[in-house]
């Protein structure tokens, strides 16, 4: 009799393994590709350049010389074993130059290992459809899209581990100088400078209050004796006045005009971050944390959903299938507003275009219908996005601007009142208020009419300087100057807030003392290396390695011998500039009675005593003394715990509780003597206020009184 042989198991089946960039996209991932599918997170960069050296053979077409980054070695060898056991494995890192050297490291990595098939699929969203297409389609790496990524990461590091030890030696030890950084550090510093040697000059304008029926409205005086009016001061504006007095206020014209207004393309990454800072305040840091969210995944019941494409590029194209969706959404909900055909966007030559726009990837997910599954924050970025979206496919708007003109012996005034009176793609911007929309009712009124005048209404202004940049303002003008790219914006004001060359207040961007030393040795010494036009033409050079069209080898070493000379010549010839960073002051250490030193630190300056380092007291250097009565605290630079976020505390804490969240200046209040702090307002941008609370002293000038007190620098 034969002995039946026990049935063995089955082996399962091999699964195909996608890897991808972070862990919240491959659970969304996971869950859209099913039981055939193991996807799985490199976490980012997992071979990278050193930190601890230069790294890049010079003598050898500037090869760099990569490891596994530090800490990284487990998860590669996971990925390493995962690849092992499939039957295929799917590179879905993000499609950018990043991205790409991230698939080719990976795919580098996996091969030497074992012979598991490998390829690189790319997609805009994360959708059911995109990501099911992108596995149909798999392709080669874009060695040309990698090779730009190692260009630039080669000339950044050729830049910074040069640049770095020479400042280490002039300047003062841990800094550190980027290729990108500077510049935008320098175009920071000089708009700066522009606002402090800016002289404000007084100039007036007069309004007039008229009366017709039960109406007053108020009109601002356009002409006098035929020309625009300059009232440089009080007495020119009292002269006419006086002079009009009594005259016949008579309506001469009234004048009707119209104006389309068309809507505005989809977001591109800058253009995001613009609004977002503009509108909701948000850091461009911030704006592409949540828009990670967006895209990555959110729940949406019991469906995981990538709510937005991918949110790093410079390209307005819309895809044929979204603008399907689009007009059929807009069909549906405002016919009226649906144009005949779609309306294109012309795409800027230097736009990358491998992306869409950034957009919602499903129209019908419509703010109010994600509401409840999103953070605050997450909703009001979404619907921004979705907003501008759906509105840049809807027809123009229109207004109609009236205008009124009233003459007073030789003086004309004037009032004009906007209305949209087809609102068309208006319909869908519930947050984008624009100003045409703001409605002003005049009376109806005839040429030839006379008029009452109930009073006269003179007002003093001065002059505003330029405004020191903000997170919007200055990544709008690296766009338009062509330095950086869409992924390196936000980074860019982070690196230089992390070193302390720039700190924020009021929202706008200063340079620290230490940001102006760094900024005026880099323009003296490397002019070519912060010049704007200089980097902007790198920029395009990184393109053109993208595009294949030059060897990068030779791009970096048409750079690198100029560069390298000068910084030898400035480290054998350059003074050591460390003593401008430590000043002597009056204060006395009270632990060894040295004298006191007034240094920069991480947060700013402080005082460390000279006894350093036998002694090593240090304490906040004083801003101002304590208001409080009979205290004799004096107010400090403190930062919060947690988010290290910046107030001014009295030294006697906890004795006496007094904070200011405003930076008190040095001066005192010409009213009541207590200490100035400056602030900033849309209404009046930056001006000094008093810190007494029973003291209404305001001073919009950017001069400030001559009433000095005796304190030591700045904070």
């Amino acid at each position: 009799m034969a002995v039946k042989k026990p049935a063995q198991k089955k082996k399962p089946a091999a699964k195909t393994l996608v890897i991808v960039e972070s862990p919240a996209k491959a659970k969304t991932i996971e869950k859209y590709l099913g039981s055939g599918y193991v996807v799985k997170a490199s976490m980012g960069h997992l071979i990278d350049l050193p930190k601890s050296r230069i790294a890049i053979n010079i003598d050898n077409g500037f090869q760099p010389e990569y490891i596994t980054v530090r800490g990284r070695a487990k998860l590669l060898k996971e990925l390493q074993g995962d690849a092992k056991k499939s039957k295929e494995v799917l590179l879905a890192s993000d499609n950018d130059r990043e991205g790409e050297a991230i698939a080719w490291h990976l795919r580098n990595s996996i091969s030497a290992k074992n012979d598991v098939p490998i390829h690189r699929i790319v997609f805009n969203e994360i959708t059911p459809q995109a990501i099911k297409d992108a596995v149909r389609h798999p392709m080669d790496i874009d060695e040309s899209k990698v090779n730009a990524q190692k260009a630039r990461r080669v000339l950044d590091r050729l830049v910074g581990y040069n640049l770095s030890p020479l400042l280490w030696k002039k300047v003062k030890n841990g800094l550190s100088a980027g290729r990108v950084q500077s510049v935008a550090l320098r175009l920071i510093c000089e708009r700066e400078a522009e606002v402090e040697n800016f002289i404000p000059e007084e100039y007036w304008t007069l309004d007039a209050e008229f009366h017709k029926g039960r109406h007053n409205f108020t009109s601002q005086l356009v002409l006098y004796r035929g020309e625009k009016p300059e009232l440089a001061n009080e007495k020119s504006v009292l002269a006419i006045i006086e002079e009009i007095r009594h005259s016949d206020c008579i309506v001469t014209d009234i004048k009707t005009s119209e104006k389309t207004i068309r809507p505005k393309a989809p977001f591109t990454t800058s253009k995001l971050q613009q609004m977002a800072a503009n509108r909701l305040g948000f850091t461009s840091k911030k704006t592409m944390q949540i828009a990670q969210q967006l895209y990555e995944g959110i729940n949406i019941g019991s469906t995981r959903v990538g709510l937005i494409t991918y949110m790093r590029t410079d390209s307005v194209r819309i895809s044929t299938v979204a603008l399907e969706e689009v007009r059929k959404w807009i069909g549906e909900k405002f016919p009226a507003e649906l144009p005949p055909e779609a309306i294109e966007y012309s795409v800027e030559k230097k736009a990358q275009d491998a992306h869409e726009a950034i957009r919602p990837t499903y129209v019908n997910y419509t703010p109010e219908y994600v509401k409840e599954y999103l953070t605050r924050d997450q909703l009001r970025l979404y619907t921004i996005i979705w907003e501008r979206f759906v509105s840049s496919q809807m027809a123009n708007a229109r207004s109609r601007t009236s205008s009124i003109d009233i003459a007073a012996g030789e003086a004309v005034f004037r009032i004009s009142s906007t209305r949209v009176f087809e609102k068309g793609f208006y319909k869908v911007l519930k947050t984008l208020i624009s100003k045409e929309e703001k409605e002003h009712t005049l009376p109806e009124i005839s040429v030839g009419e006379t008029l009452e005048v109930r009073d006269f209404q003179p007002e003093q202004h001065f002059t505003q300087g330029p405004a020191r940049y903000t997170d919007a303002s200055i990544v709008k003008t690296l766009e338009e100057k062509g330095i950086g790219r869409p992924s390196t914006y936000a980074p860019i004001i982070s690196v230089l807030l992390e070193r302390y060359y720039i700190t924020r207040s009021n929202k706008q961007l200063v340079p620290t003392q230490l940001g102006r030393i760094i900024n005026e040795i880099l323009v003296e010494y490397f002019p070519s290396v912060v010049n704007v036009n200089f980097t902007a033409r790198i920029e395009g050079d990184l393109d053109e390695v993208e595009e294949d069209r030059i060897e990068w080898p030779s791009m970096i070493g048409t750079f690198y011998g100029p560069f390298k000379d000068r910084v030898d010549e400035v480290m054998n010839n350059l003074g050591s500039l460390k003593g401008r960073l430590d000043e002597s002051t009056e204060y006395v250490c009270e632990v060894c009675g040295k004298p006191m030193l007034k240094k920069l630190g991480r947060f700013g300056f402080f005082l460390a005593c000279s006894g350093f380092p036998e002694c090593r007291n240090t304490r906040s250097i004083p801003l101002a003394k304590c208001p409080r009565p009979g205290c004799g605290g004096e107010i400090v630079a403190r930062r919060t715990k947690g988010r290290g976020k910046e107030f001014y505390g009295c030294t006697k804490y906890p004795e006496c509780d007094f904070i200011s969240h405003f930076k008190p200046i040095n001066a005192t209040c010409p009213k009541c003597g207590h200490f100035l702090v400056e602030k900033f307002d849309k209404k009046n941008g930056s001006f000094k206020s008093c810190i007494n609370p029973e003291c209404d002293y305001l001073h919009t000038s950017d001069e400030v009184p001559d009433t000095s007190q005796d304190t030591d620098g700045e904070e």
